[in-house]
């Protein structure tokens, strides 16, 4: 199957069509509570897989810019961000340090191969400046069992050890590596209350019982 457009639109509608204020509200929190402390706040900032732009959106930066084929992403962007609307294992249309972060977030497992992924890390690593951070966020298949694959669009499993591994590879000092961080899928309808996820945040050991994603952050030489 191959990864259109039209299909991503049809998908994004499909899984949340119907939670699209909660999960800008997640995300919003995310960005306050966490994200921040790994994000100053005059960054350039690039969201890889943007999706419907809840975390770009909310994230409190100098200069953003949202990555996608979904056509969907570009007009629910914020004024003044910038949208690349491209295949992320293409060259991007950046210039060479000119990032602060790359962040993304339930994205690397949706390329259609490996190779797709490690040339997209490798884009990630030229654009982003010395001491610049890579963020990838998304589900670790060995805490996951066979539901990992309930997904259809889901080609590459991924463990925070790959991950680490490949960001390695690609030249990069990884400063933190997480196996459990959050629970797995908003996409499912579940959509607990945000002074919880508040707490989980800030409590670590509740991780190793409700997380299922891996959070893995990268550092360029």
């Amino acid at each position: 199957m191959s990864i259109t457009p039209e299909l991503l639109q049809k998908e994004y509608q499909l899984r949340f069509g119907t939670l699209g204020e909660y999960r800008n509200a997640v995300w919003k929190l995310l960005c306050t509570e966490f994200f921040s402390k790994y994000i100053s706040p005059d960054a350039r900032v690039l969201d890889l897989g943007a999706g419907w732009c809840e975390f770009i959106n909310n994230v409190n930066v100098s200069e953003k810019y949202a990555m996608d084929l979904n056509p969907d992403t570009e007009w629910r962007l914020s004024p003044g961000i910038r949208f690349l609307h491209q295949d992320c294992s293409d060259e991007w249309d950046l210039e060479p340090g000119s990032l602060d972060v790359v962040f993304t977030s339930n994205f690397l497992e949706h390329l259609p191969d490996k190779a797709g992924v490690t040339q997209t890390i490798s884009h990630a690593y030229e654009c982003l400046a010395p001491g610049g951070y890579l963020i990838c966020l998304g589900p670790n298949i060995k805490y996951l069992n066979g539901s990992y694959w309930d997904f259809y669009d889901h080609y590459v499993p991924l463990t925070e050890l790959a991950v680490e591994e490949l960001l390695r590879l690609e030249g990069f000092d990884v400063e933190l590596s997480v196996g459990r961080f959050l629970p797995y899928s908003m996409s499912q309808g579940k959509t607990p209350p945000l002074f919880l996820l508040r707490l989980y945040l800030r409590f670590e050991f509740l991780w190793r019982f409700g997380g299922k994603q891996f959070l893995v952050i990268g550092r360029k030489k």
